[in-house]
């Protein structure tokens, strides 16, 4: 008896470990849109969002290139990973220091497909690995794509897309530079952060990150 639960329970977990793989597969198709666990979130505590998909070909470069200067600069060379990022991060809470972020796009994009929002070890576990995978099997123009039409930009606002209606009342393919920027420095804190009303410290970040965007050139080179 104890032994057929164990099997079924070991299915289970199989079952549970490779459905993110097979998914993976299955956005290799263009015309599928995946969803998020927020926006899934959304639709069973039946607040619903808004989120309309935007392919990359029709989405402003400045935006595309806003978000990759601002929120990991080497995606176009890693791995699914920034081995270098990782390192610090566990150097310095071996070191009693404050945590920092370390998510590449890549692994963002992970997050918000399969797994849940919060700092945990458990949930690093899981990314990493299927973050590597991600970036095997996905095209970066394609993860760039995903990530863009899931990411959150407020509450019940996702995808640049409904972000940029909503925020600007234009199109994520009118976005000016300076539109872009703000909403690239909107990402690691949406709900507090407001593109449309920025404060002074998130106006000097926006200049920067427009700055950098406009001399990315090849650097963006994999989603050309």
């Amino acid at each position: 008896m104890h032994s057929r639960l164990l099997r079924k329970v070991i299915r289970i977990i199989v079952i549970l470990a490779l459905m993110p793989i097979l998914l993976l597969f299955v956005y290799l198709i263009p015309f599928v849109h995946p969803v998020s666990t927020l926006m899934l979130k959304d639709v069973v505590t039946l607040n619903g969002y808004d989120r309309r998909w935007m392919p990359i070909e029709r989405i402003s470069p400045a935006l595309v290139n806003s978000v990759m200067v601002s929120e990991d600069g080497q995606f176009c060379s890693h791995s699914g990973i920034d081995w270098r990022q990782i390192n610090a991060v566990i150097t310095d809470a071996v070191d009693g220091e404050r945590m920092r972020g370390a998510s590449t796009i890549t692994m963002q994009t992970v997050k918000n497909l399969f797994l849940w929002n919060g700092r945990s070890f458990v949930r690093k576990a899981l990314e990493l690995p299927l973050s590597v995978a991600t970036d095997a099997i996905l095209p970066k123009w394609r993860i760039m794509e995903i990530y863009l039409n899931i990411a959150e930009w407020g509450p019940g606002i996702y995808g640049v897309e409904a972000a940029a209606q909503h925020h600007f009342g234009r199109s994520a393919s009118q976005l000016s530079s300076r539109q872009a920027a703000y909403l690239a420095v909107t990402l690691p804190n949406p709900i507090l952060r407001n593109p449309a009303k920025p404060g002074r410290g998130m106006q000097r970040v926006a200049r920067v990150v427009e700055a950098r965007a406009r001399r990315s050139g090849a650097y963006v080179g994999c989603l050309q």
